[in-house]
């Protein structure tokens, strides 16, 4: 396991795969792999910093249209 800012993530082998999955313990959905270790966990770092980044900018969206990022979200779907 591997601490990075105040997140916690773990990589482990996948045999069915024969890579490595890194996942997020905090957010258990996000995943990534890669042939070794710490590209796999180079690769779920580079996720998470892509969706805080997404994120920002569905807020900022929301926040111009005066609504909750749920209901811009729903909307954006509709």
């Amino acid at each position: 396991m591997r601490n990075a800012n105040k997140y916690t993530y773990r990589e482990e082998w996948s045999e069915e795969d024969g890579v490595y999955i890194a996942r997020c313990l905090e957010f258990p959905s996000l995943a990534a792999h890669g042939p070794t270790p710490e590209e796999a966990f180079k690769e779920i770092r580079e996720v998470f910093v892509f969706l805080r980044h997404v994120h920002k900018e569905v807020s900022m969206r929301a926040a111009g249209e005066g609504v909750s990022i749920n209901s811009y979200i729903v909307s954006c779907l509709s």
